[in-house]
């Protein structure tokens, strides 16, 4: 699946372009061709800060946003690399904790393109090439970097010796790179495994908990999995989180979904088993009502978008485009609109994406979807995503684009019985959301 990239600044433009160019689409994986760029690079990747590496399915982005703000908290600067960006290229990058400027983007990427010919690199490699050697030349206290697809061959996993290593929550996705196993899914992901370095890991099914046990084994990591290195939970209102050092109880996260108490454990686990970066427990306080990460539950606030609603209304954002995020997200909604209160649904997928395992999580919801398509993106067509979720047993029907279904929704909504609608199924879908709706991130 193509990546894709557009921006506002002339010269970030014309990197992009280049980029677009050299490798128009490419999605390959190994370590050979990020290797040979930093190698001419004169190997940033060995000059950066201590480094907090995650991978995951779903979770990682979550993680690393609880990583960031508890690093900061302690009065630590921090540079940040994930992916996608929503709405500009330059979320990617975050350095010594601000979004990366045009120019110093223009700079990096540019600086990577001019000795990138004849290796032939992918749009990730050449990105996570920039953004080291950004980090390596901006000082900072730490580094969080989220793995970009897999683990064992992502480009990311060039780092030899990080701080502490950590795992978020495990499925389906990316078969066609990863496999088609949940073992062989957990083996990729855990290939972030080091020796000597702390891997903490969330509970899996036990295939899949056996076989990251086995690669931490053969990579000589110390593996530190919930449930018996530490655990996290929520209880009259708050987190408990215990390990061998001790307890911590904690505010519950800001960020929406019972969910995210598994995100912020990892983090906090992942905090408390590193030496390199010290992290006191008023800063990880902190960090549950600092953490913020657009498009996972985030609410909308007023603008063309959100004014397609009554007023009363409540519009959420959800990148989600998987079964095991689905299922996390018809959880969160089960406890967060009461039966009875009219629910809408506003779904456009990636057409390399489980449509119907995704729309089974929400499976006997009393609840209306709107299918739509995924912009610039190839998708399921919105006439046939409403005849899966028909299938499945929900109300169904396309529309043009997310306007054409809020302003539907708005048009036949009772004002007595406000809606709840959530837009959810892609991530450039959600990034298209926050453009229109003229609410960018930061």
């Amino acid at each position: 699946m193509a990546d894709h990239a557009r921006s506002d600044d002339a010269a970030v433009q014309q990197q992009l372009d280049r980029l677009a160019a050299l490798s128009p689409g490419r999605d390959i994986l190994g370590l050979e061709r990020v290797r040979a760029l930093l190698d001419r690079l004169g190997n940033p990747e060995t000059k950066l800060p201590p480094v907090f590496h995650v991978a995951g399915t779903n979770g990682k982005g979550s993680t690393c946003a609880f990583l960031r703000a508890a690093l900061e908290a302690a009065g630590h600067k921090v540079h940040v690399y994930t992916s996608p960006h929503l709405v500009r290229f330059n979320e990617r990058i975050r350095l010594a904790g601000r979004l990366i400027e045009d120019a110093q983007l223009a700079d990096y990427l540019g600086r990577v393109l001019d000795i990138a010919g004849d290796i032939s690199p992918s749009f990730f490699e050449v990105t996570t090439a920039a953004a080291f050697l950004a980090f390596s030349e901006v000082s900072a206290d730490a580094c969080v970097i989220e793995v970009g697809l897999g683990g064992r061959l992502d480009a990311t996993n060039i780092l030899t010796a990080p701080a502490v290593t950590g795992i978020a929550q495990l499925g389906m996705d990316h078969q066609a790179f990863l496999g088609d196993k949940p073992e062989q899914i957990a083996a990729e992901k855990a290939g972030i495994a080091k020796a000597g370095v702390p891997l903490v890991i969330q509970r899996y099914p036990p295939s899949m908990a056996e076989r990251v046990a086995a690669v931490a084994a053969e990579a000589g990591a110390p593996l530190l999995p919930r449930g018996e290195a530490w655990d996290a939970a929520p209880y009259r209102g708050e987190l408990h989180y215990r390990d061998a050092e001790g307890r911590l109880d904690l505010p519950l996260p800001r960020l929406a979904g019972t969910h995210q108490v598994e995100n912020a454990g990892l983090a906090i686990a992942m905090l408390r088993h590193q030496a390199a970066v010290p992290v006191p427990p008023a800063a990880i306080r902190a960090a549950m009502g600092w953490a913020e990460w657009p498009a996972r539950m985030q609410p909308l606030g007023p603008g063309p978008l959100r004014d397609l609603l009554p007023k009363e209304a409540e519009l959420w954002l959800d990148g989600g485009h998987n079964p095991a995020a689905a299922r996390v997200v018809a959880d969160h909604l089960r406890a967060a609109v009461p039966t009875g209160k009219p629910l809408h649904l506003v779904m456009g997928l990636l057409a390399n994406k489980d449509a119907t395992g995704v729309l089974r999580a929400f499976a006997g919801r009393h609840a209306t979807l709107h299918a739509v398509p995924v912009p610039d993106h190839e998708h399921h067509a919105p006439a046939e995503l409403a005849t899966m979720a028909k299938q499945v047993g929900l109300t169904a029907l396309p529309a043009a684009d997310v306007a054409d279904a809020l302003g539907w929704i708005g048009r036949h909504a009772d004002r007595a019985e406000p809606p709840y609608v959530l837009v959810l199924g892609s991530l450039y879908l959600a990034g298209e959301v926050l453009r229109e709706n003229q609410q960018l991130p930061d």
